[in-house]
Order: C-alpha cells, then sequence, then structure tokens
C-alpha cells in the first residue's frame, strides 16, 4: 500500500510518501505559509528524489482541517487536481488527528492546539489505549478522541483538561502563542513536544492516511471539502458588520 501525504494547514508545508509502513520520503518546510507557490514543487522535487511514479499511490491522504483558511484550500486544491488526474481517492485525515498522532504510543492525553486567533484555539484531546492483538499483527494503531476537535478560548481548553485530571503533552503551533497561558493557568501535569515532533508532518498523515484507507475510510477527489469548524475572519466580520 503506497500513500501520498499533503499537509498545509497551517504555517506547514508537508508531503511525504509512506508504503507498508516505511516512510520512504518527506519534505516539510515551516518557514513562510508561501504554499501556493512551494507544495507542487515540493513534491516534484520529493518525486524524483524516491524515484516515484504517482500513478503507482493508492490514495492521496490530505490533512482536512481545521487550520488556516487559505492552506485548507491550497491543500484541497492540490489533493482534489492529483486525485481526478489520477483517479485516485483521497482520504481525509483531520488535521489535528495527524497532529497527535506524531506522538503515538504516548500514556499521556495527547492535545495538539493551532492558534485560531481571537485568543482560541483549534483542538482535540487524543489517547492512545492499548490494544489487542492477533498472532500476525505486531500491534494497532489505535487513536481515540477524548475531546473531538472544534475551536474554543484557550482557557475553556484548559478547564477541560482539569476536569479529565490526566497528565497532557501539547503540541503544534499554538504552543508558541500560548505557553505562557499554559505554564501560568494549566491545572494538570504537562509538558511541550519537543521541536522535531511539534509540527505538522505530511508523514503522519500519510501514515494514518493509511490507516484509515484499510479501513475503507476514503472519498473521490469530487466529494473533498476542508472541515473549517468555523468561519472565515471576513466571514465573521460581515455578520458583526450586518448585526451591529
Amino acid at each position: 500500500m503506497k500513500i501520498l501525504g499533503i499537509d498545509s494547514s497551517g504555517l506547514v508545508a508537508s508531503v511525504a510518501v509512506v508504503e507498508d509502513r516505511v516512510l520512504l520520503g518527506e519534505y516539510t518546510t515551516n518557514y513562510k505559509k508561501t504554499h501556493s507557490q512551494t507544495l507542487l514543487p515540493m513534491l516534484d522535487e520529493l518525486r524524483k528524489m524516491i524515484d516515484l511514479d504517482l500513478s503507482t499511490v493508492d490514495a492521496i491522504a490530505i490533512a482536512s482541517g481545521p487550520g488556516s483558511f487559505t492552506g485548507l484550500r491550497i491543500g484541497a486544491a492540490t489533493a482534489k487536481g492529483l486525485g481526478l488526474a489520477l483517479n485516485k481517492p483521497l482520504v481525509e485525515v483531520p488535521t489535528l488527528e495527524g497532529l497527535a498522532y506524531r506522538l503515538w504510543g504516548s500514556s499521556n492525553l495527547v492535545c495538539p492546539i493551532m492558534d485560531a486567533r481571537r485568543n482560541q484555539v483549534y483542538t482535540g484531546v487524543y489517547e492512545f489505549p492499548e490494544a489487542e492483538t492477533g498472532p500476525e499483527q505486531e500491534f494497532e494503531h489505535v487513536l481515540r478522541p477524548v475531546v473531538a476537535q472544534e475551536a474554543m478560548d484557550i482557557h475553556d481548553l484548559l478547564e477541560k483538561l482539569g476536569r479529565l485530571n490526566r497528565r497532557v503533552t501539547f503540541l503544534g503551533d499554538g504552543v508558541a502563542v500560548y505557553r505562557d497561558v499554559i505554564r501560568k493557568d494549566c491545572p494538570v501535569a504537562f509538558s511541550f513536544a519537543p521541536a522535531h515532533l511539534n509540527a505538522q508532518s505530511a508523514g503522519s498523515i500519510a501514515a494514518l492516511g493509511a490507516v484509515y484507507y484499510s479501513l475503507g475510510r476514503t472519498v473521490t477527489a469530487a466529494q473533498h471539502q476542508p472541515e473549517y469548524l468555523r468561519k472565515s475572519q471576513a466571514e465573521r466580520e460581515r455578520d458583526e458588520r450586518n448585526e451591529a
């Protein structure tokens, strides 16, 4: 099974290919959010480096949201275009699940946070329970949401974590924004993921996408739509003007 992963949902632009539980290659940058200029050249460079014939991929895994409205649209357009051109299905991997999957196997709760502005974060809370495995299975990649992904105030998130009363690890671009708030107000023991695990990764999207593909969780390229979770800033400002 060969899965192409794409993630442009936030500050990170990333493409990767996973085949039979092996990460063949990944190209990731976390510098400037110019995904419309960089994503396809990154994919082309990766394709050449690993001698990839795109027609051999089984599916395209896309970080489906939430995240940057512009970034999600660029990723969706790229995945949909490839899916239509190659006649391949898409696997929609929720952005926050892809982020949390980077810490697979952690005994802590895993809490990815993405900066949603206005003191809000896109977030969810996940755990990795031990799974029963059969004689032909080395392990099972289980990710279970404890709190489903949503947009919320950072203090509401910390209150929810207090009620769960378990140690938690934070990761994502929201950590840099809310690190001091978390240090001051988090009511449970916590840690921050190290730099190499903190950001979005197409390798994680592809790996989790392979799990979802094996479960039949695919859509056609025409069916895919990003999951924004809330209205864009322009739409919110328009609604505020209309209510005034």
